[in-house]
């Protein structure tokens, strides 16, 4: 076996029996196999027995990069542009071959100069850089915090949130609750794929999140790719959007209901009703109001209804996604109505993607209802959850919480399901 003096970072040139390869050394969990990342951004492992020959055409060095200096561009709209992290914020490591965080405010917009071909960023605030899964209510509210001061600036026309997706429905929900009275587009955007794969769709998110931000629509909305292709993003009500796919570029859809728009780099087509610009003439409210004293449980068949105990001790409310229209066993309905007589609220939906519970078609979901279970329409799971915490959070509502669970804040319960995909 030819001897490779190889480290990670490494750009190097391989001669196999059949072709040769160029290509950056990743570190690999196994001894016997090289790791290299092609040129076109994917990953390939090659066993070492089968290199014939190869050598080093680049040593690595971290490159220092060189950030140029952000002017504004006043005779562009002005958005604000916060950074959280997320699959969007990072950059390709050369030695590991996964994705790091990027460390600099003015680094982000060196992957994405299109971006300042739309909008002038007259603010650009990274607050945290965490992927999403490590979320929690704290950081929904200083996102919230930070969306407040930048729509409160009146040259502002909008602002864009960059964020990971796999907790992204939970924030959008979130500062769709907490930013009462919104008058200006709040644009979650996002990337499947890092800025250093061809395939990345970070570019487009970010132009139509950018396109989407200078718009009419005063929403919480979510935008990224409306197909596997990079023609147009769709922008999504932020109580309606649910990732739906692992790994495609096109991971959100909305949920019974239409997208609001289609968008595209350079224009926008609203697609179904949405708040405009100037219709709410009340001021920008920020009511972030909440408790975290809440959960989400799944049912699933043979489920010991005690779970129920646990909760009632540790939470004031619980969200269940129960079977179909909203059914589940009928061993828990003891547990549920001691708990339920004792303080705990709990809230249903359906562990269906489309469609919503109904308490009256099945004999169990009636008893539950006559039990105290709030049946919540069609609302997402996710979104449920997060409106819960919000409703529990506000002292005032708490012998109103059914009410104010069915009440249609931001677009979460649908007048009637138009859509299905």
């Amino acid at each position: 076996m030819v001897e490779l003096n190889f480290h990670p970072g490494d750009y190097v040139r391989l001669r196999l029996a059949l072709e040769e390869i160029d290509g950056q050394v990743l570190e690999s969990p196994d001894s016997g196999i090289l790791l290299i990342k092609l040129k076109s951004g994917y990953n390939i492992g090659i066993n070492k027995e089968n290199i014939l020959a190869g050598r080093v055409i680049k040593k690595y060095s971290e490159e220092e990069i060189k950030l140029p200096k952000r002017e504004e561009r006043k005779e562009l709209p002005s958005v604000g542009l916060i950074i959280t992290g997320g699959t969007i914020a990072s950059k390709a490591s050369q030695s590991t071959g996964g994705v790091k965080p990027i460390t600099h405010v003015d680094e982000f917009l060196t992957y994405y100069p299109e971006l300042l071909n739309i909008v002038n960023i007259k603010k650009l605030e990274i607050p945290f850089m965490i992927f999403s899964e490590n979320m929690t209510s704290e950081h929904w509210i200083k996102i919230a915090e930070h969306a407040k001061k930048m729509l409160d600036d009146n040259d502002i026309k909008g602002v864009i949130i960059s964020h990971g997706t796999d907790s992204l429905g939970y924030s959008a929900a979130a500062l769709s609750f907490f930013l009462r009275n919104l008058n200006k587009p709040v644009v979650f955007t996002y990337a499947q794929r890092s800025i250093d794969r061809a395939s990345s769709d970070a570019s487009l998110n970010l132009q139509c999140a950018a396109r989407m931000a200078i718009s009419d629509c005063a929403e919480v909305v979510v935008v990224g790719h409306a197909s596997s292709n990079d023609d147009f993003c769709y922008a999504i009500r932020g109580t309606k959007a649910r990732k739906l796919h692992s790994s495609r570029r096109d991971a959100f859809k909305s949920v019974n209901a239409k997208p609001i728009a289609k968008v595209w780099k350079d224009r926008v087509e609203f697609i179904s009703d949405y708040k405009k610009r100037g219709e709410n003439k009340n001021n920008l409210e920020l009511d972030t109001n909440y408790t975290d004293k809440v959960a989400l449980i799944k049912f699933y068949p043979g489920q010991d209804p005690s779970i129920l105990d646990y909760y009632a001790l540790k939470y004031k409310g619980i969200v269940i996604e129960g079977c179909g229209l909203g059914q589940i066993n009928e061993s828990w309905l003891p547990k549920l109505k001691k708990h339920i007589k004792n303080g705990l609220v709990v809230c249903m939906t359906s562990q269906t993607i489309f469609g919503k519970v109904s308490p009256y078609v099945y004999s169990t979901a009636r008893e539950l209802e006559r039990a105290g279970v709030i049946y919540l329409e069609d609302i997402l799971a996710e979104t449920a959850f997060v409106k819960l915490g919000w409703v529990l959070g506000h002292y005032g509502w708490k012998t109103r919480v059914k009410e104010k669970m069915l009440e249609n804040f931001a677009g979460e319960l649908s007048n009637r399901i138009e859509f299905e995909e």
